[in-house]
């Protein structure tokens, strides 16, 4: 029985579900550590609806930081077998303003803002597929939404699952992976650490990831599906090994904010194209910049020292999300934003282009 079918039964029995346009209040339930520096935040809906999502796929979170929202994306880490809840896990940063405060503020019982779920980091849906899951540090969330599934689901899916970090301390999800390892009969487990001055004993590979090293692990690797996620040197490594391995680049999928096609908000017959650009006023920072027709908001902004919060520059996340005072932008996003947000004057500077004189509440 896959997911879709158990969804769909639920769907019969007329179930309350979360709805991405329409509800946006998250009350948290549970705050786990993980290791002694990653935290896991269990989150229902704060009107008991259950969710339904992809493993694999995010959630945007707007975060009341020093008196302001502040929005951060989260991978998913729970399985969506699971409805009545959502998990994200995330990692201490150094310096991280969110991070930070999600570890030393967010508890049982706070309520939060949340959209989602968004992200197109999603596993094929034949079970029995063959993968290479690739995941390094807090990268592993993602995927790890996908080995609790197929647990859940018993699916014979031909899994191996390399993951690396710092230290034998830093493995996320140790303790659980192991134990899935052995549920799952088809799950083979491989954890490489870059040092081991924390373990008297390690009988594994110590090191990062190679093409030697997963030519021994991962013989097979060219008739895998390969899912990787990770910091950017880490997944740059991953896709340059996998391409000397021969995995074609479509059997090759990285989290990244790619978007799908995108969904235009203004009708193009409305544009009236000047031909040097327009006029963009962002009144709390007392900046007026020339933006070209064929630029983003975002783009010319950042070129030109305005600062405006921002992640994935496709649409997708919400983070850049500003209020337009005055004019009509050209706007294609790829769910960041609620059709009411835009019907109130919302808007997408990472990917909208002017067609207009603009005035932004930033």
């Amino acid at each position: 029985m896959d997911t879709e079918h158990i969804f769909s039964t639920r769907e019969k029995a007329q179930v309350d579900y979360w709805d991405q346009e329409t509800d946006e209040y998250l009350v948290c339930v549970d705050v786990h550590s993980e290791t002694h520096d990653v935290k896991t935040f269990t989150f229902v809906s704060l009107d008991g609806k259950l969710f339904r999502f992809r493993a694999g796929q995010y959630f945007a979170f707007d975060l009341p930081i020093n008196c302001e929202l502040t929005n951060r994306c989260y991978s998913i880490s729970s399985s969506p077998l699971r409805p009545n809840a959502i998990s994200v896990t995330v990692k201490r940063v150094p310096g991280g303003a969110v991070s930070n405060w999600m570890h030393e503020n967010l508890s049982p019982n706070t309520v939060v803002k949340g959209f989602g779920p968004l992200g197109n980091f999603t596993k094929s849906a034949d079970h029995t597929e063959k993968y290479l899951f690739l995941s390094a540090g807090s990268g592993i969330t993602p995927l790890m939404s996908m080995v609790r599934e197929l647990a859940d689901l018993s699916a014979k899916a031909d899994v191996i699952f390399v993951h690396a970090a710092r230290s034998p301390q830093d493995f996320i999800f140790r303790d659980e992976l192991a134990t899935l390892a052995t549920k799952l009969k088809t799950l083979r487990l491989i954890l490489i650490p870059e040092e081991i001055s924390t373990e008297k004993f390690w009988p594994g590979f110590v090191g990062r990831i190679s093409k030697e090293l997963l030519s021994l692990t991962v013989p097979d690797i060219s008739q895998r599906l390969v899912m990787c996620c990770g910091p950017g040197p880490f997944m740059s490594a991953a896709r340059e090994i996998s391409t000397q391995m021969g995995v074609p680049e479509s059997r090759y999928i990285e989290e990244s904010f790619q978007g799908a096609i995108p969904v235009p908000v203004i009708d193009p017959a409305q544009e009236v194209m000047a031909e040097t650009g327009f006029k963009v006023e962002f009144i709390k920072q007392t900046r007026t910049i020339d933006v070209a027709c064929d630029q983003t908001v975002l783009a010319a902004a950042k070129k030109s020292g305005i600062k405006i919060p921002s992640s994935c520059s496709n649409g997708l996340c919400g983070t850049c999300k500003s209020k337009l005072i005055s004019g009509s932008v050209s706007m294609n996003h790829n769910g960041g934003i609620r059709q009411r947000e835009i019907d109130g004057g919302m808007f997408l500077p990472c990917c909208s282009k002017p067609l207009s004189d603009l005035v932004v509440d930033r």
